[in-house]
Parts: C-alpha cells; sequence; structure tokens
C-alpha cells in the first residue's frame, strides 16, 4: 500500500509564502475538479484502493528544527511497515527529512530531482533548512547513492561547484532529452517541484522561472520510469498564485500519475 502524507510547512521558502496551503488545495480537485480519478494508463486512482491518505502532519510552529525532526519522525514510523511514501510539500524543504529517514531504510537511495533550480547552495542567508538547500544536506552527510536533476535553468557557478563537488548529473533545459530515464537506478525516489514546468503550464508557483517542461514532457518522464520507486513528493505548489486552479489540477493529474506508476510491480532493474 503506498501511504499519502501532507506536509503544509513553507517557514523555509525565501520569497513567497503559500506552498503550505497546498496538500488542502490539490486534495480539493479530487472531489470539486473538472476530471475523474483515472491514471492515463486505465487505473482508478482513489484513497482506499491504490493509497492510504494519512492526512496533514500538525505543526505547532515554525522553528525550521523542530519541523525537520517532526517530518522525519513522521516518516520513519511509516516507514518501519514495508511501505511507499507519497507527500505533498509545502516547500521544497520538507524533502530534506523525509529523504534522509528513507536513506536510514534503503542506504543506497538514488534521488531524481526534478526542478527548475538546483537546491544545493551550501548556505542560503544562514538558513540551513532553507528550500535552496535540501540536496546540500543530503549530499554533505553522504546520504544518498546518486542525484540526477532534470529541468535546470538557473544554475549559478557556486551550484555548478557544488554539483561537480558531489557528482551530481544534471540535465539543464538547454540540453534537455529523455535519455536519462534509462539510466535511472533503483531503489528511486521521486521529488518533484512543480516549477520544473515552464509557468505557462503551471503558474501557481513561487518562482516563475521561464523555459521549463510542458506537462506532456513530465508525464512522459514519470510513465517511462522502467526502476522500482519507492518514494516522492510533490512541492512548491502555491495555491496564493494559481489561476482557477490550474495549477492544482496539474498537480493532482501528476499525483495520479506517479501513484500509478509507484503501485506498479517492482522492476528486476537496479
Amino acid at each position: 500500500m503506498i501511504k499519502v502524507i501532507g506536509i503544509p510547512f513553507d517557514s523555509n521558502s525565501s520569497f513567497l509564502k503559500g506552498p503550505a496551503h497546498a496538500p488542502t488545495r490539490i486534495g480539493l480537485m479530487a472531489h470539486e475538479g473538472s476530471t475523474n480519478a483515472y491514471a492515463e494508463s486505465g487505473k482508478e486512482i482513489i484513497s482506499g484502493k491504490n493509497y492510504e491518505d494519512l492526512g496533514d502532519i500538525a505543526f505547532k510552529g515554525t522553528n525550521s528544527a523542530d519541523a525537520f525532526g517532526l517530518i522525519k519522525r513522521a516518516i520513519t514510523a511509516e516507514l518501519v511497515q514495508p511501505v511507499k511514501i507519497f507527500c505533498y510539500g509545502g516547500d521544497h524543504s520538507v524533502s530534506y527529512p523525509v529523504i534522509d529517514a528513507f536513506t536510514e531504510k534503503y542506504p543506497n537511495l538514488n534521488v531524481l530531482h526534478l526542478d527548475a533550480h538546483a537546491d544545493l547552495y551550501e548556505n542560503f542567508y544562514d538558513n540551513p533548512y532553507s528550500h535552496a538547500s535540501p540536496f546540500a544536506r543530503l549530499l554533505e552527510k553522504g546520504k544518498i547513492k546518486s542525484l540526477t536533476q532534470v529541468g535546470i535553468r538557473t544554475l549559478n557557478r557556486h551550484q555548478r561547484e557544488q554539483a561537480d563537488k558531489y557528482g551530481v548529473k544534471i540535465i539543464d533545459m538547454k540540453k534537455f532529452n529523455f535519455d536519462f530515464v534509462k539510466k535511472l537506478q533503483a531503489p528511486l525516489y521521486v521529488s518533484l517541484d512543480i516549477d520544473v514546468l515552464d509557468p505557462a503550464y503551471a503558474p501557481g508557483v513561487s518562482h516563475h522561472e521561464p523555459g521549463g517542461l510542458s506537462t506532456r514532457d513530465l508525464i512522459r518522464i514519470i510513465q517511462n520510469i522502467e526502476v522500482q520507486i519507492v518514494g516522492a513528493d510533490l512541492v512548491e505548489y502555491n495555491p496564493i498564485r494559481d489561476i482557477n486552479n490550474m495549477t492544482a489540477m496539474v498537480c493532482y493529474k501528476l499525483f495520479k500519475e506517479l501513484i500509478d506508476k509507484m503501485s506498479e510491480a517492482p522492476s528486476l532493474k537496479t
């Protein structure tokens, strides 16, 4: 069974708040949206059948260190069971404690990171928990076996140096192709920042970065992953900037495709 957990936390956002409202808004699309519950494979994606909705983690404040501990404990408690977990953020900082928990169960965890931004800053405004730094923290601690970043189009010198230092494989948007999908390894965790999409497809994000993937490109990536996905998150949707729930519907669509892919039988490819 796949467990779905909402993480409504955005205190580590560097520009605009709002992603804390994302889990609730995306969840409404299953009932108030203009679509049905079917993935493109023809499988119906509904709570109690393909996944169990555990609701949202409740935060008592905005302290980043406290939030990190609370999130990691919640994920670790679920991973005691033989389950997969899908998380709704929240800003991208929530991926740090989630993936940190996953690496304790999967020491050879590989991560596919879909994003406009590399999130590799060693120090971003003196906040070690910043949403601009989750993958720097994981790599510094030697927590993940490999990191593949796709859709990146904001690299500066520091982040390029960080990527070279830690052996990150980056597929820049200017050179984008689908070849990387065949090279992914299991166990795989997918971290999806919705701003990997061009703002034309997903205007409801805090950081508009033109020149991104189309929704169809992103769906194609998900549908063609051949290895076992043990966990995933979808982060950085900001309902405050959305237009007529357009981005919420895109997020719900991607949720269905990810749950469908995660529910497939494990591949023999490792």
